[in-house]
């Protein structure tokens, strides 16, 4: 049974996203700030938090940042605030998704379904290693050198270069990039792709140019 934490000041909406959840099977932890969700995933092991970003005493981007820190736990944005700034600043301390309010609640276990179906770990215990020019892919660690130095990449940035390295040469939609990734097809995010590749681009040093942009269509990856 997934374990998922809810961090949110206002009760309406963690008893509403409660008992969403647990109706899919879920088992709900739930605190009312940044500062308890951290000690939280301290104390306990979480497959999944949905967190608000304006909470008392340590705000959600906070508390993301701290826990990404010391825990793998993959991260759902809730704000009211929906400007693309903030966006951009979530995904930069590890934000996995971000959900604007007011907001569906069968949209969010839609959410929280793919996000949970994505952050598997494999089993096989093998190493496998994908090299491209001076970028070497660890896919079973999960992590990635760039001309010998670790790149600092989030689960997404990680996801977005591995799905570009796998697609050399290929032109990919951003529709197609949504559901290989994020696993859904658009939820009314289309501009979600363009904000992550952004990043991304700026972790990948002389790299940065390999992702070409092709206009109205998507992105390719050629080195």
């Amino acid at each position: 049974m997934p374990k998922i934490l809810i961090a949110d000041d206002e009760p309406n909406i963690v008893t509403l996203i409660s008992r969403y959840a647990q109706r899919e099977g879920y088992d709900v932890r739930t605190v009312s700030d940044g500062r308890q969700a951290i000690e939280a995933c301290h104390n306990e092991d979480f497959d999944l938090i949905v967190m608000d970003v304006m909470m008392p005493d340590t705000d959600g981007f906070t508390a993301c940042k701290k826990i990404k820190e010391f825990r793998d736990i993959p991260v759902i944005m809730l704000s009211a605030r929906g400007t693309e700034f903030d966006k951009l600043f979530g995904f930069e301390v590890g934000v996995d998704d971000y959900v604007t309010k007011p907001f569906s609640p069968m949209e969010l276990m839609a959410r929280i379904k793919v996000i949970l179906s994505h952050s598997k770990k494999p089993e096989t215990k093998e190493t496998r290693n994908i090299s491209i020019g001076g970028i070497v892919i660890d896919t079973f660690g999960m992590t990635v050198e760039i001309d010998g130095k670790r790149a600092d990449l989030t689960a997404k940035e990680y996801s977005l270069l591995l799905l570009f390295v796998q697609n050399k040469g290929i032109v990919l939609s951003r529709d197609r990039i949504l559901n290989e990734v994020w696993g859904y097809d658009s939820f009314g995010v289309d501009r979600t792709v363009d904000w992550q590749i952004k990043l991304l681009r700026s972790k990948l040093g002389q790299y940065r140019d390999c992702i070409r942009t092709i206009r109205g269509v998507g992105y390719k990856f050629e080195i």
